[in-house]
């Protein structure tokens, strides 16, 4: 169950971070998406490792949706250089 909740989180972070971000978004609505999922695994279980948090706690969201603008920030930098 915990990874079906990390997703959906992840997908709520997904869109959290589309509207924080400044700027035009060259990523789509599922692309976003997908970005905000990988955000939100890669700081849930980033975070418990280095024992940032516990389960459970509003950090983990606020890291997720950390982890997702930094890698829409870095979609961006990819994409962005297509000439």
């Amino acid at each position: 169950m915990g990874i079906i909740w990390t997703i959906l989180i992840g997908f709520i972070v997904g869109i959290i971070a589309k509207f924080l971000m400044p700027g035009r978004d060259p990523a789509g609505f599922i692309i976003t998406a997908i970005i905000g999922i990988v955000g939100s695994f890669i700081a849930t279980y980033l975070g418990r490792a280095m024992g940032f948090y516990q389960v459970g706690q509003p950090a983990g969201f606020i890291a997720s949706v950390l982890g997702a603008i930094l890698l829409l920030i870095v979609y961006r930098m990819v994409t962005g250089r297509k000439t």
